[in-house]
Parts: C-alpha cells; structure tokens; sequence
C-alpha cells in the first residue's frame, strides 16, 4: 500500500489521500490527522491478546499492516512504512523499535517518552523471560539511535534488579517536562499498562498506575511543546471499550 493513500476508517476503502501530515478521504470528505500502522506481532510467549487488540478500531485512516516473520525484519518495514504523522498499533513495545529509527532518520534526532509500567530495559542475558518484548527501549539504546540522555521513562514500577542498576548507571531520567524542555522531535512509545488497571484493559496490568485524566494532562503538555513527531500505542487487551479512551489520549496529543 503506497503511503500517500490509505484506508479511510469511515469508508473502508482505499480513498484516503495524503495531505500535508494528514490525510483527506475522497469518497466520505473527512480530514484526519495521522495516518495508522498496524504492527499485530508480539515477540514473546502467551501475547496473542495483544495481537488482536493490534486490530482495535481506532478512528484513522490505515496506512499499513506490518506482519513480517521476524522482529529485524518487522523493524525495518515499520520504519520505511511510517507515514508524516504517524499512529502505530501494536502489538507488544517491539512495535516502538522501527517507529524510533525511522522518525531519528527523518529527523536526525529524536528523543522518546517512554510511559510504561515496565522497563523494557532487559538484554537477552538479563531476561527473567527471555521475551523481546521486555528488552526494546534497551535494544535502542545500544544500537545507539538514542542515547541515554533522550529518554525519560515515566511510570515504571515493575522493574528487574538488572533495570534499576542499568537505569542508575545511565542516567536515564524521569522527568518528562525536562525532556520536553530540552530535546527536539519526540516520539511518544506508551505502552497502555502504564495506567492503572481500572483504567484501560491491557495485557499485562500493574497496580498503583496514573489516571487516564493524569496521563491524558501529559500528553497535553507533549503536544503543547510542538515537538511531537509520532505516537504509538502498545501492551493492550482486545477490549472494545478502549477504543474511546485511547482516542481520548491521542485527542490531547492533537491528533
């Protein structure tokens, strides 16, 4: 599917067209502002909940669906699928991988919200798991397309030893006003089990989490920064009800 045309969500056919960062549908006339890229993969055992909510019914035009067999290959058709204003639906955090390397070479830079409940901070040596899915804000930063510097994690409370020693010797900071105050292009990788579980369904749930309203007062102050440049929703359970409330927080990123 090219990425100057997309699937409008009203019409379900392929007459959404691209214009400026958003698209406009030719058939139905409605104007969106993002375009969404399904990533239905979870790179662990046990995530199939995760892979159906990938198909939840968000209110943006489809631009792609990204099923590739392995995660190198998945990061890499995310990242060159990756419209100007992109919305990814996963899926698992692997999903937030090709997202950020594709937005850092576009932009030269990017730095990344991380809101999740979890690290994601594990190597396949620290893995209580073994699941990928508990290691890509790590994979992105050795891989160096961030540095330790661009990222504030923001909600964790479920971490390994391994994670808090490796977040106290890098210096990964907590403070999203600071982040905002002094990086350039953002990119928002919420991982949906950040808020408490009377909040949202998600798949792996951790009490003691934010609000919708704490989280969605956030995403405002990320919008109200100017320097959003991509959002992508990960860790849900296939639940219709989410479908309003995530499109209540992609609302207060503008979007």
């Amino acid at each position: 599917m090219s990425l100057l045309r997309a699937r409008c969500p009203s019409c379900r056919t392929l007459t959404a067209v691209a214009v400026d960062e958003g698209y406009e549908c030719h058939s139905c006339g409605r104007s969106l502002a993002a375009g969404l890229v399904r990533v239905p993969r979870a790179w662990g055992d046990g995530g199939e909940p995760m892979v159906e909510a990938a198909g939840l019914p968000l209110d943006y035009p489809e631009v792609a669906v990204v099923e590739e067999e392995t995660l190198a290959m998945q990061t890499l058709a995310v990242a060159s699928d990756l419209p100007a204003r992109p919305l990814v639906l996963g899926g698992c955090c692997c999903a937030h991988v090709g997202a950020v390397e594709g937005l850092a070479a576009r932009h030269g830079h990017v730095a990344v919200l991380w809101l999740d409940a979890h690290g994601d901070l594990n190597t396949p040596e620290t893995s209580p798991s073994g699941n990928e899915w508990g290691m890509p804000l790590r994979t992105l930063l050795d891989r160096g397309t961030i540095g330790a510097a661009d990222v504030v994690l923001w909600g964790a409370r479920n971490l390994d030893p391994p994670e808090e020693e490796f977040i106290a010797a890098a210096g990964i900071g907590g403070d999203p006003g600071a982040l905002l105050e002094r990086s350039g292009p953002v990119y928002v990788a919420l991982d949906c089990d950040v808020l408490d579980p009377d909040e949202l369904a998600v798949f792996m749930p951790e009490p003691g989490g934010p609000s919708l309203d704490e989280l969605e007062k956030l995403l405002a102050q990320v919008k109200e920064s100017g320097n959003l440049v991509g959002v992508g929703l990960t860790g849900l359970a296939p639940d219709p009800a989410n479908v309003g409330k995530l499109e209540r927080l992609t609302a207060a990123l503008g979007y």
